[in-house]
């Protein structure tokens, strides 16, 4: 029997091991719920599916989809929305490959964003979700502007000393920057995360938003009000 959830909560399927979702992901939902999403949405590389199913929820006159290259995550993506009752279509592919048969009014994605000087997991499925080389910007960025409608948006964190090199790449692909927030662990450290709003050729002036610290009465509320629970699967 379908259990539907009767307090709202999000319940995620997670693996005990596995790469697991964190607070970045609920601040970017936040982030993009800001922007108003409609229209088609596509949540790229999306894990748990936790990013695209925040979405569907709690703005459910969105049309969902949603893309991840491991097979693994795809099924828990699956499993989430079905738990919940949420309507999602859901690919394992990579982007760059896939060809859908539609464009997209808003693009979402919290992608792998460690560079090649860190040290990497021995867990494969881990070392794909965190780090850079399994899918670099320039080529998810590439993907996104020929599977948007035109002045679509592209949501999406970051590690916040790309900085330049994110702005670089979008201007590129003829995306204008509308919305910057940057994330701060505390009130003294420096940015780790950057938050980015992109519109495909627009020419609003760009919005830089106040900061977002970590430990906040604002994050606090965040996760209150996003509701999200893990349900833990066995060990990959």
């Amino acid at each position: 029997m379908l259990y539907v959830p009767i307090d709202k909560a999000l319940y995620l399927f997670q693996y005990e091991n596995g790469y697991r979702y964190n607070s970045d992901s609920l601040v970017l939902y936040d982030f993009i719920a800001m922007l108003n999403p409609k229209g088609l949405v596509l949540d790229v590389g999306s894990g748990s599916g936790i990013v695209g199913l925040l979405l569907k929820r709690d703005f459910p006159n969105i049309s969902l989809t949603q893309i991840d290259i491991q097979s693994l995550h795809v099924e828990l993506t699956c499993k989430s929305a079905k738990y919940n009752n949420l309507e999602s279509e859901v690919f394992q592919a990579d982007i760059r490959e896939y060809d859908f048969d539609k464009k997209f009014d808003f693009i979402v994605s919290n992608p792998p964003f460690y560079h090649e000087g860190s040290q990497q997991s021995i867990n494969e499925p881990l070392r794909i979700s965190r780090y850079s080389q399994a899918l670099p910007f320039d080529e998810l960025c590439k993907s996104v502007s020929s599977n948007m409608r035109p002045r679509g948006s592209f949501v999406f964190c970051y590690d916040a000393k790309q900085i330049d090199f994110l702005l670089s790449i979008l201007l590129q692909n003829k995306f204008k920057v509308n919305h910057l927030r940057f994330i701060h662990t505390k009130e003294d450290k420096d940015a780790s995360v950057v938050l980015v709003h992109a519109k495909k050729s627009s020419k609003s002036l760009c919005k830089i938003l106040a900061p977002i610290y970590m430990n906040s009465k604002e994050v606090q509320s965040i996760y209150k009000n996003t509701k999200t629970k893990s349900l833990i699967c066995p060990n990959l």
